[in-house]
């Protein structure tokens, strides 16, 4: 029984551009109590590795949450396979703005603590009592009302790129540290403003509103389906969009163009550009925005360190990184000393 990836990235990125057929990249979540979910995750990952499905799952006793990439001419089969389990029958997919084939390389289903690493204990309050779910119109509606605080529950690297207009901005590393300064910093108007959420997908905002109702938050609303929704909403309905920049997404991507603006700069030079990146140096793989010219200049390395490092024969380079502890667990995102221009 397979249960793991036979193919490399890069053999699979070749087969993808040899079949030369459209893929579709999509992403769901559904809370939902899963008791066996190491069972779960292996009946995923056979069904769908059957059906040429890549991309990055999470299972979890509280549900799933899914960014993955089909074969378009698979859709259907795979919208049958989720429709014939109980709590994933007619979930919402939301389907990206900008398709590539290349989103995802390999198919990870993994078996984790939460679908969304939120630091949170969820038997002190009820998850299930969670905000007003509201459309992209209805959304537009509430934040032009003075007594509404909009907030972005994304991380500071994601509404870098792109926000709404006139959200609050928590410049926070992960969606735990965002929590308390929003509750802190809105402590005075539990009741008397109306605090509404939104981030990528959904996902994050589903936690968030149940938590803030039980920090005694009144009028709680979150944007239903995310970004991601609102702009497709926008879009086919010829809504005014209050979105502006880029939305960020967890694939190869790495974004999403929603406006031409662009409201970021290149962390090296200062130009504008919203464009993120990985160092190429695999021992730092720093997420971070970098144009064209710098990357040229810099052979697409967030420092000269990282740049001469990068240059070296690559059994140099691995003997350098041999007992170093994972790179992602020493860098944050966007976080780093060598970034001059980062905000």
């Amino acid at each position: 029984m397979q249960l793991y990836n036979t193919l490399s990235a890069k053999e699979r990125a070749a087969l993808i551009e040899e079949a030369g057929k459209e893929r579709l990249t999509i992403s769901f979540y559904k809370y939902a109590h899963i008791g066996n979910t190491s069972l779960f995750r292996d009946h995923l990952f056979i069904t769908w590795d059957q059906m040429d499905v890549l991309g990055r799952i999470y299972v979890a006793t509280e549900g799933i949450n899914a960014q993955l990439s089909v074969p378009a001419e698979n859709f259907n089969a795979f919208k049958e396979h989720l429709d014939s389990i109980t709590f994933l029958e007619n979930v919402r997919l939301n389907i990206a703005i900008e398709q590539d084939n290349m989103s995802f390389l390999k198919l990870k289903v993994k078996v984790r603590n939460k679908i969304v690493a939120d630091g949170l204990n969820d038997d002190s309050f009820d998850v299930t009592n969670r905000g007003v779910h509201v459309n992209a119109e209805k959304f537009n509606e509430l934040i032009e009302d003075p007594n509404t605080v909009l907030v972005d529950m994304r991380n500071h690297y994601e509404s870098e790129i792109g926000h709404f207009k006139n959200a609050v901005t928590p410049d926070v590393d992960t969606f735990r540290d965002s929590l308390d300064i929003i509750e802190n910093d809105l402590k005075d108007h539990k009741e008397d403003k109306k605090l509404v959420m939104y981030c990528t997908g959904g996902i994050r905002c589903e936690k968030a509103s149940a938590y803030y109702k039980h920090k005694g938050f009144k009028n709680v609303y979150q944007l239903d389906g995310g970004i991601i929704e609102y702009t497709r909403q926008v879009n086919d309905k010829n809504l005014e969009n209050k979105f502006i920049g880029k939305n960020f997404v967890f694939d190869h991507r790495r974004g999403e163009r929603i406006t031409n603006d662009v409201i970021a700069n290149c962390h090296q030079c200062g130009e504008p550009c919203d464009e993120h990146v990985n160092c190429a140096n695999e021992a730092c793989h720093l997420l971070f925005i970098q144009c064209k010219k710098c990357a040229a200049e810099m052979d697409n390395c967030c420092s000269t360190e990282c740049k001469d490092i990068h240059a070296l024969p690559f059994e140099e380079q691995k003997e350098l990184r041999r007992g170093k502890t994972v790179s992602n667990k020493i860098f944050k995102k966007g976080r780093s000393e060598v970034l001059k221009y980062k905000k």
